[in-house]
């Protein structure tokens, strides 16, 4: 089948390559010029493992290619994805649709046949009916479908993800799209990936529903750990024990600084301004917004406690700077709080992270990057894992204890234990061990 693109951002860039990993013929879109160039060159504008060799081995077959010429890429398309940016808009946390609703209207304006209209993006429940109405304006005459077909791919893991899916929801009722959906799906049936087809409405707020609940999760385990600090328990084992009942399931149960990234904060803001509109509160979800905006500066002032207390003229190093591990997406890091914290309690901060340098430059001042964790650690009158990349779970701790200035170790991603870090000559100070 031919396919359309529209945004090569994180979502239509693996979707794309991807569809055309399937055998489709693939032509992604998008309007910045630079990043058009540089994938032509396979230069790749996010970091995400696998990626690079994905999209030189099907420009290579020919199924993928890269446009700014939006009438040229939706040209016979028998789908068209919507993959644009749906940031939170400032003053009321909404999704702003605006992105969604300009390019709608651009491939109604060039659509040249009956297409299936597939809002990949994250909206609002009611989104698709203002798409449906653009097109029913500007393509009144071309037969256009249009379908909710939302993502659910981890960053690091988004490729694994998109082949081997828990679910595909596609939102629609109308029976001709459903099939160009089957079709564009079908070899995935190989791996027996169900396909949930609902209302258009309903898989709008599956997907947004889907990410309050792992931010509620995430943020239950977060307070939990703190009671285990005051009370002696240890919430790894916690963990572990809860996780053990499939009621409940284990992911998503690892105590730490806070979630971020590019979907749970915006996501959760978005349904909480959905609710309101619809004057139904998610109490719930309300207070995880409330509780992990406030934990990623906790954790600032954990590692200040830990320090004795007093973070002024003295050097922290931190280990970790994107998210989460596999990407270098800064959006709404712990880190950046907990950089704030520590220098705004005085503290120099020197980091290290295998991807995440270049974004987060951007993002803080006056922080000092280090080409190692080693180099980091170099002095400095704490050592601070933020971030659980795979480079950071073997370290050599007689190293670090050596070139520690204070052989302090505050580990906020329990990836050590206290025995290995006491023969290693340091002190660690871990979340939610009492």
């Amino acid at each position: 089948m031919r396919i359309a693109m529209i945004g090569t951002g994180y979502v239509g860039l693996v979707s794309g390559a991807c569809f055309s990993d399937f055998g489709h013929d693939v032509v992604c879109v998008d309007k910045d010029a630079r990043k058009i160039e540089l994938l032509h060159q396979n230069v790749m504008p996010i970091y995400e493992p696998g990626l690079a060799e994905l999209v030189a081995t099907n420009v290579k077959a020919g199924r993928l290619s890269f446009t700014t010429d939006l009438a040229e890429g939706v040209k016979d398309a028998d789908a068209i994805f919507i993959a644009v940016g749906t940031p939170s808009r400032r003053g009321d946390g909404h999704a702003d649709l605006s992105y969604v609703f300009a390019a709608a209207q651009e491939v109604a304006e060039n659509l040249t046949k009956a297409s299936v209209i597939v809002t990949k993006s994250t909206v609002p429940v009611g989104t698709g009916d203002e798409v449906e109405r653009i097109m029913a304006e500007f393509a009144a005459d071309k037969g256009a479908m249009v379908v909710s077909n939302p993502e659910f791919l981890r960053e690091g893991a988004a490729i694994e993800d998109f082949k081997r899916p828990d679910r595909v929801v596609i939102g629609t009722d109308n029976e001709a799209a459903i099939q160009v959906m089957r079709d564009i799906y079908r070899p995935l049936s190989l791996n027996s990936a169900p396909l949930l087809f609902t209302g258009r409405r309903t898989a709008e707020l599956i997907k947004y529903a889907a990410n309050a609940f792992l931010a509620v999760k995430i943020t239950f385990i977060n307070e939990i750990a703190d009671l285990c600090e005051q009370v002696g328990a240890d919430v790894q084992e916690v963990s572990r024990g809860i996780g053990m009942d499939n009621r409940i399931g284990s992911k998503f149960l690892n105590a730490g600084p806070g979630y971020g990234g590019s979907c749970f904060p915006k996501d959760t803001l978005a349904l909480l301004k959905t609710a309101d509109d619809a004057e139904t509160p998610l109490r719930i979800v309300e207070a995880t917004v409330q509780v992990n905006d406030a934990r990623k500066r906790a954790m600032g002032r954990k590692v200040i406690k830990a320090m004795g207390g007093d973070a002024r003229g003295k050097t922290v190093a931190l280990l970790g700077l994107t998210f989460k591990p596999n990407t270098d997406d800064m959006r709404d890091a712990p880190s950046l709080a907990v950089i704030q914290a520590l220098q705004d309690a005085g503290a120099t901060v020197r980091a290290y992270d295998p991807e995440g340098v270049e974004q987060a430059s951007k993002m803080v001042k006056d922080v000092t990057f280090s080409d190692s964790p080693y180099a980091a650690a170099d002095g400095a009158d704490a050592l601070v894992i933020v971030t659980e990349w795979d480079a950071f779970r073997a370290l050599d701790l007689s190293r670090m204890a050596q070139v520690l200035k204070e052989p302090l170790l505050v580990d906020l991603r329990n990836i050590y234990r206290p025995a290995e870090a006491a023969k290693a000559g340091l002190t660690l100070v871990s979340v939610g061990k009492g």
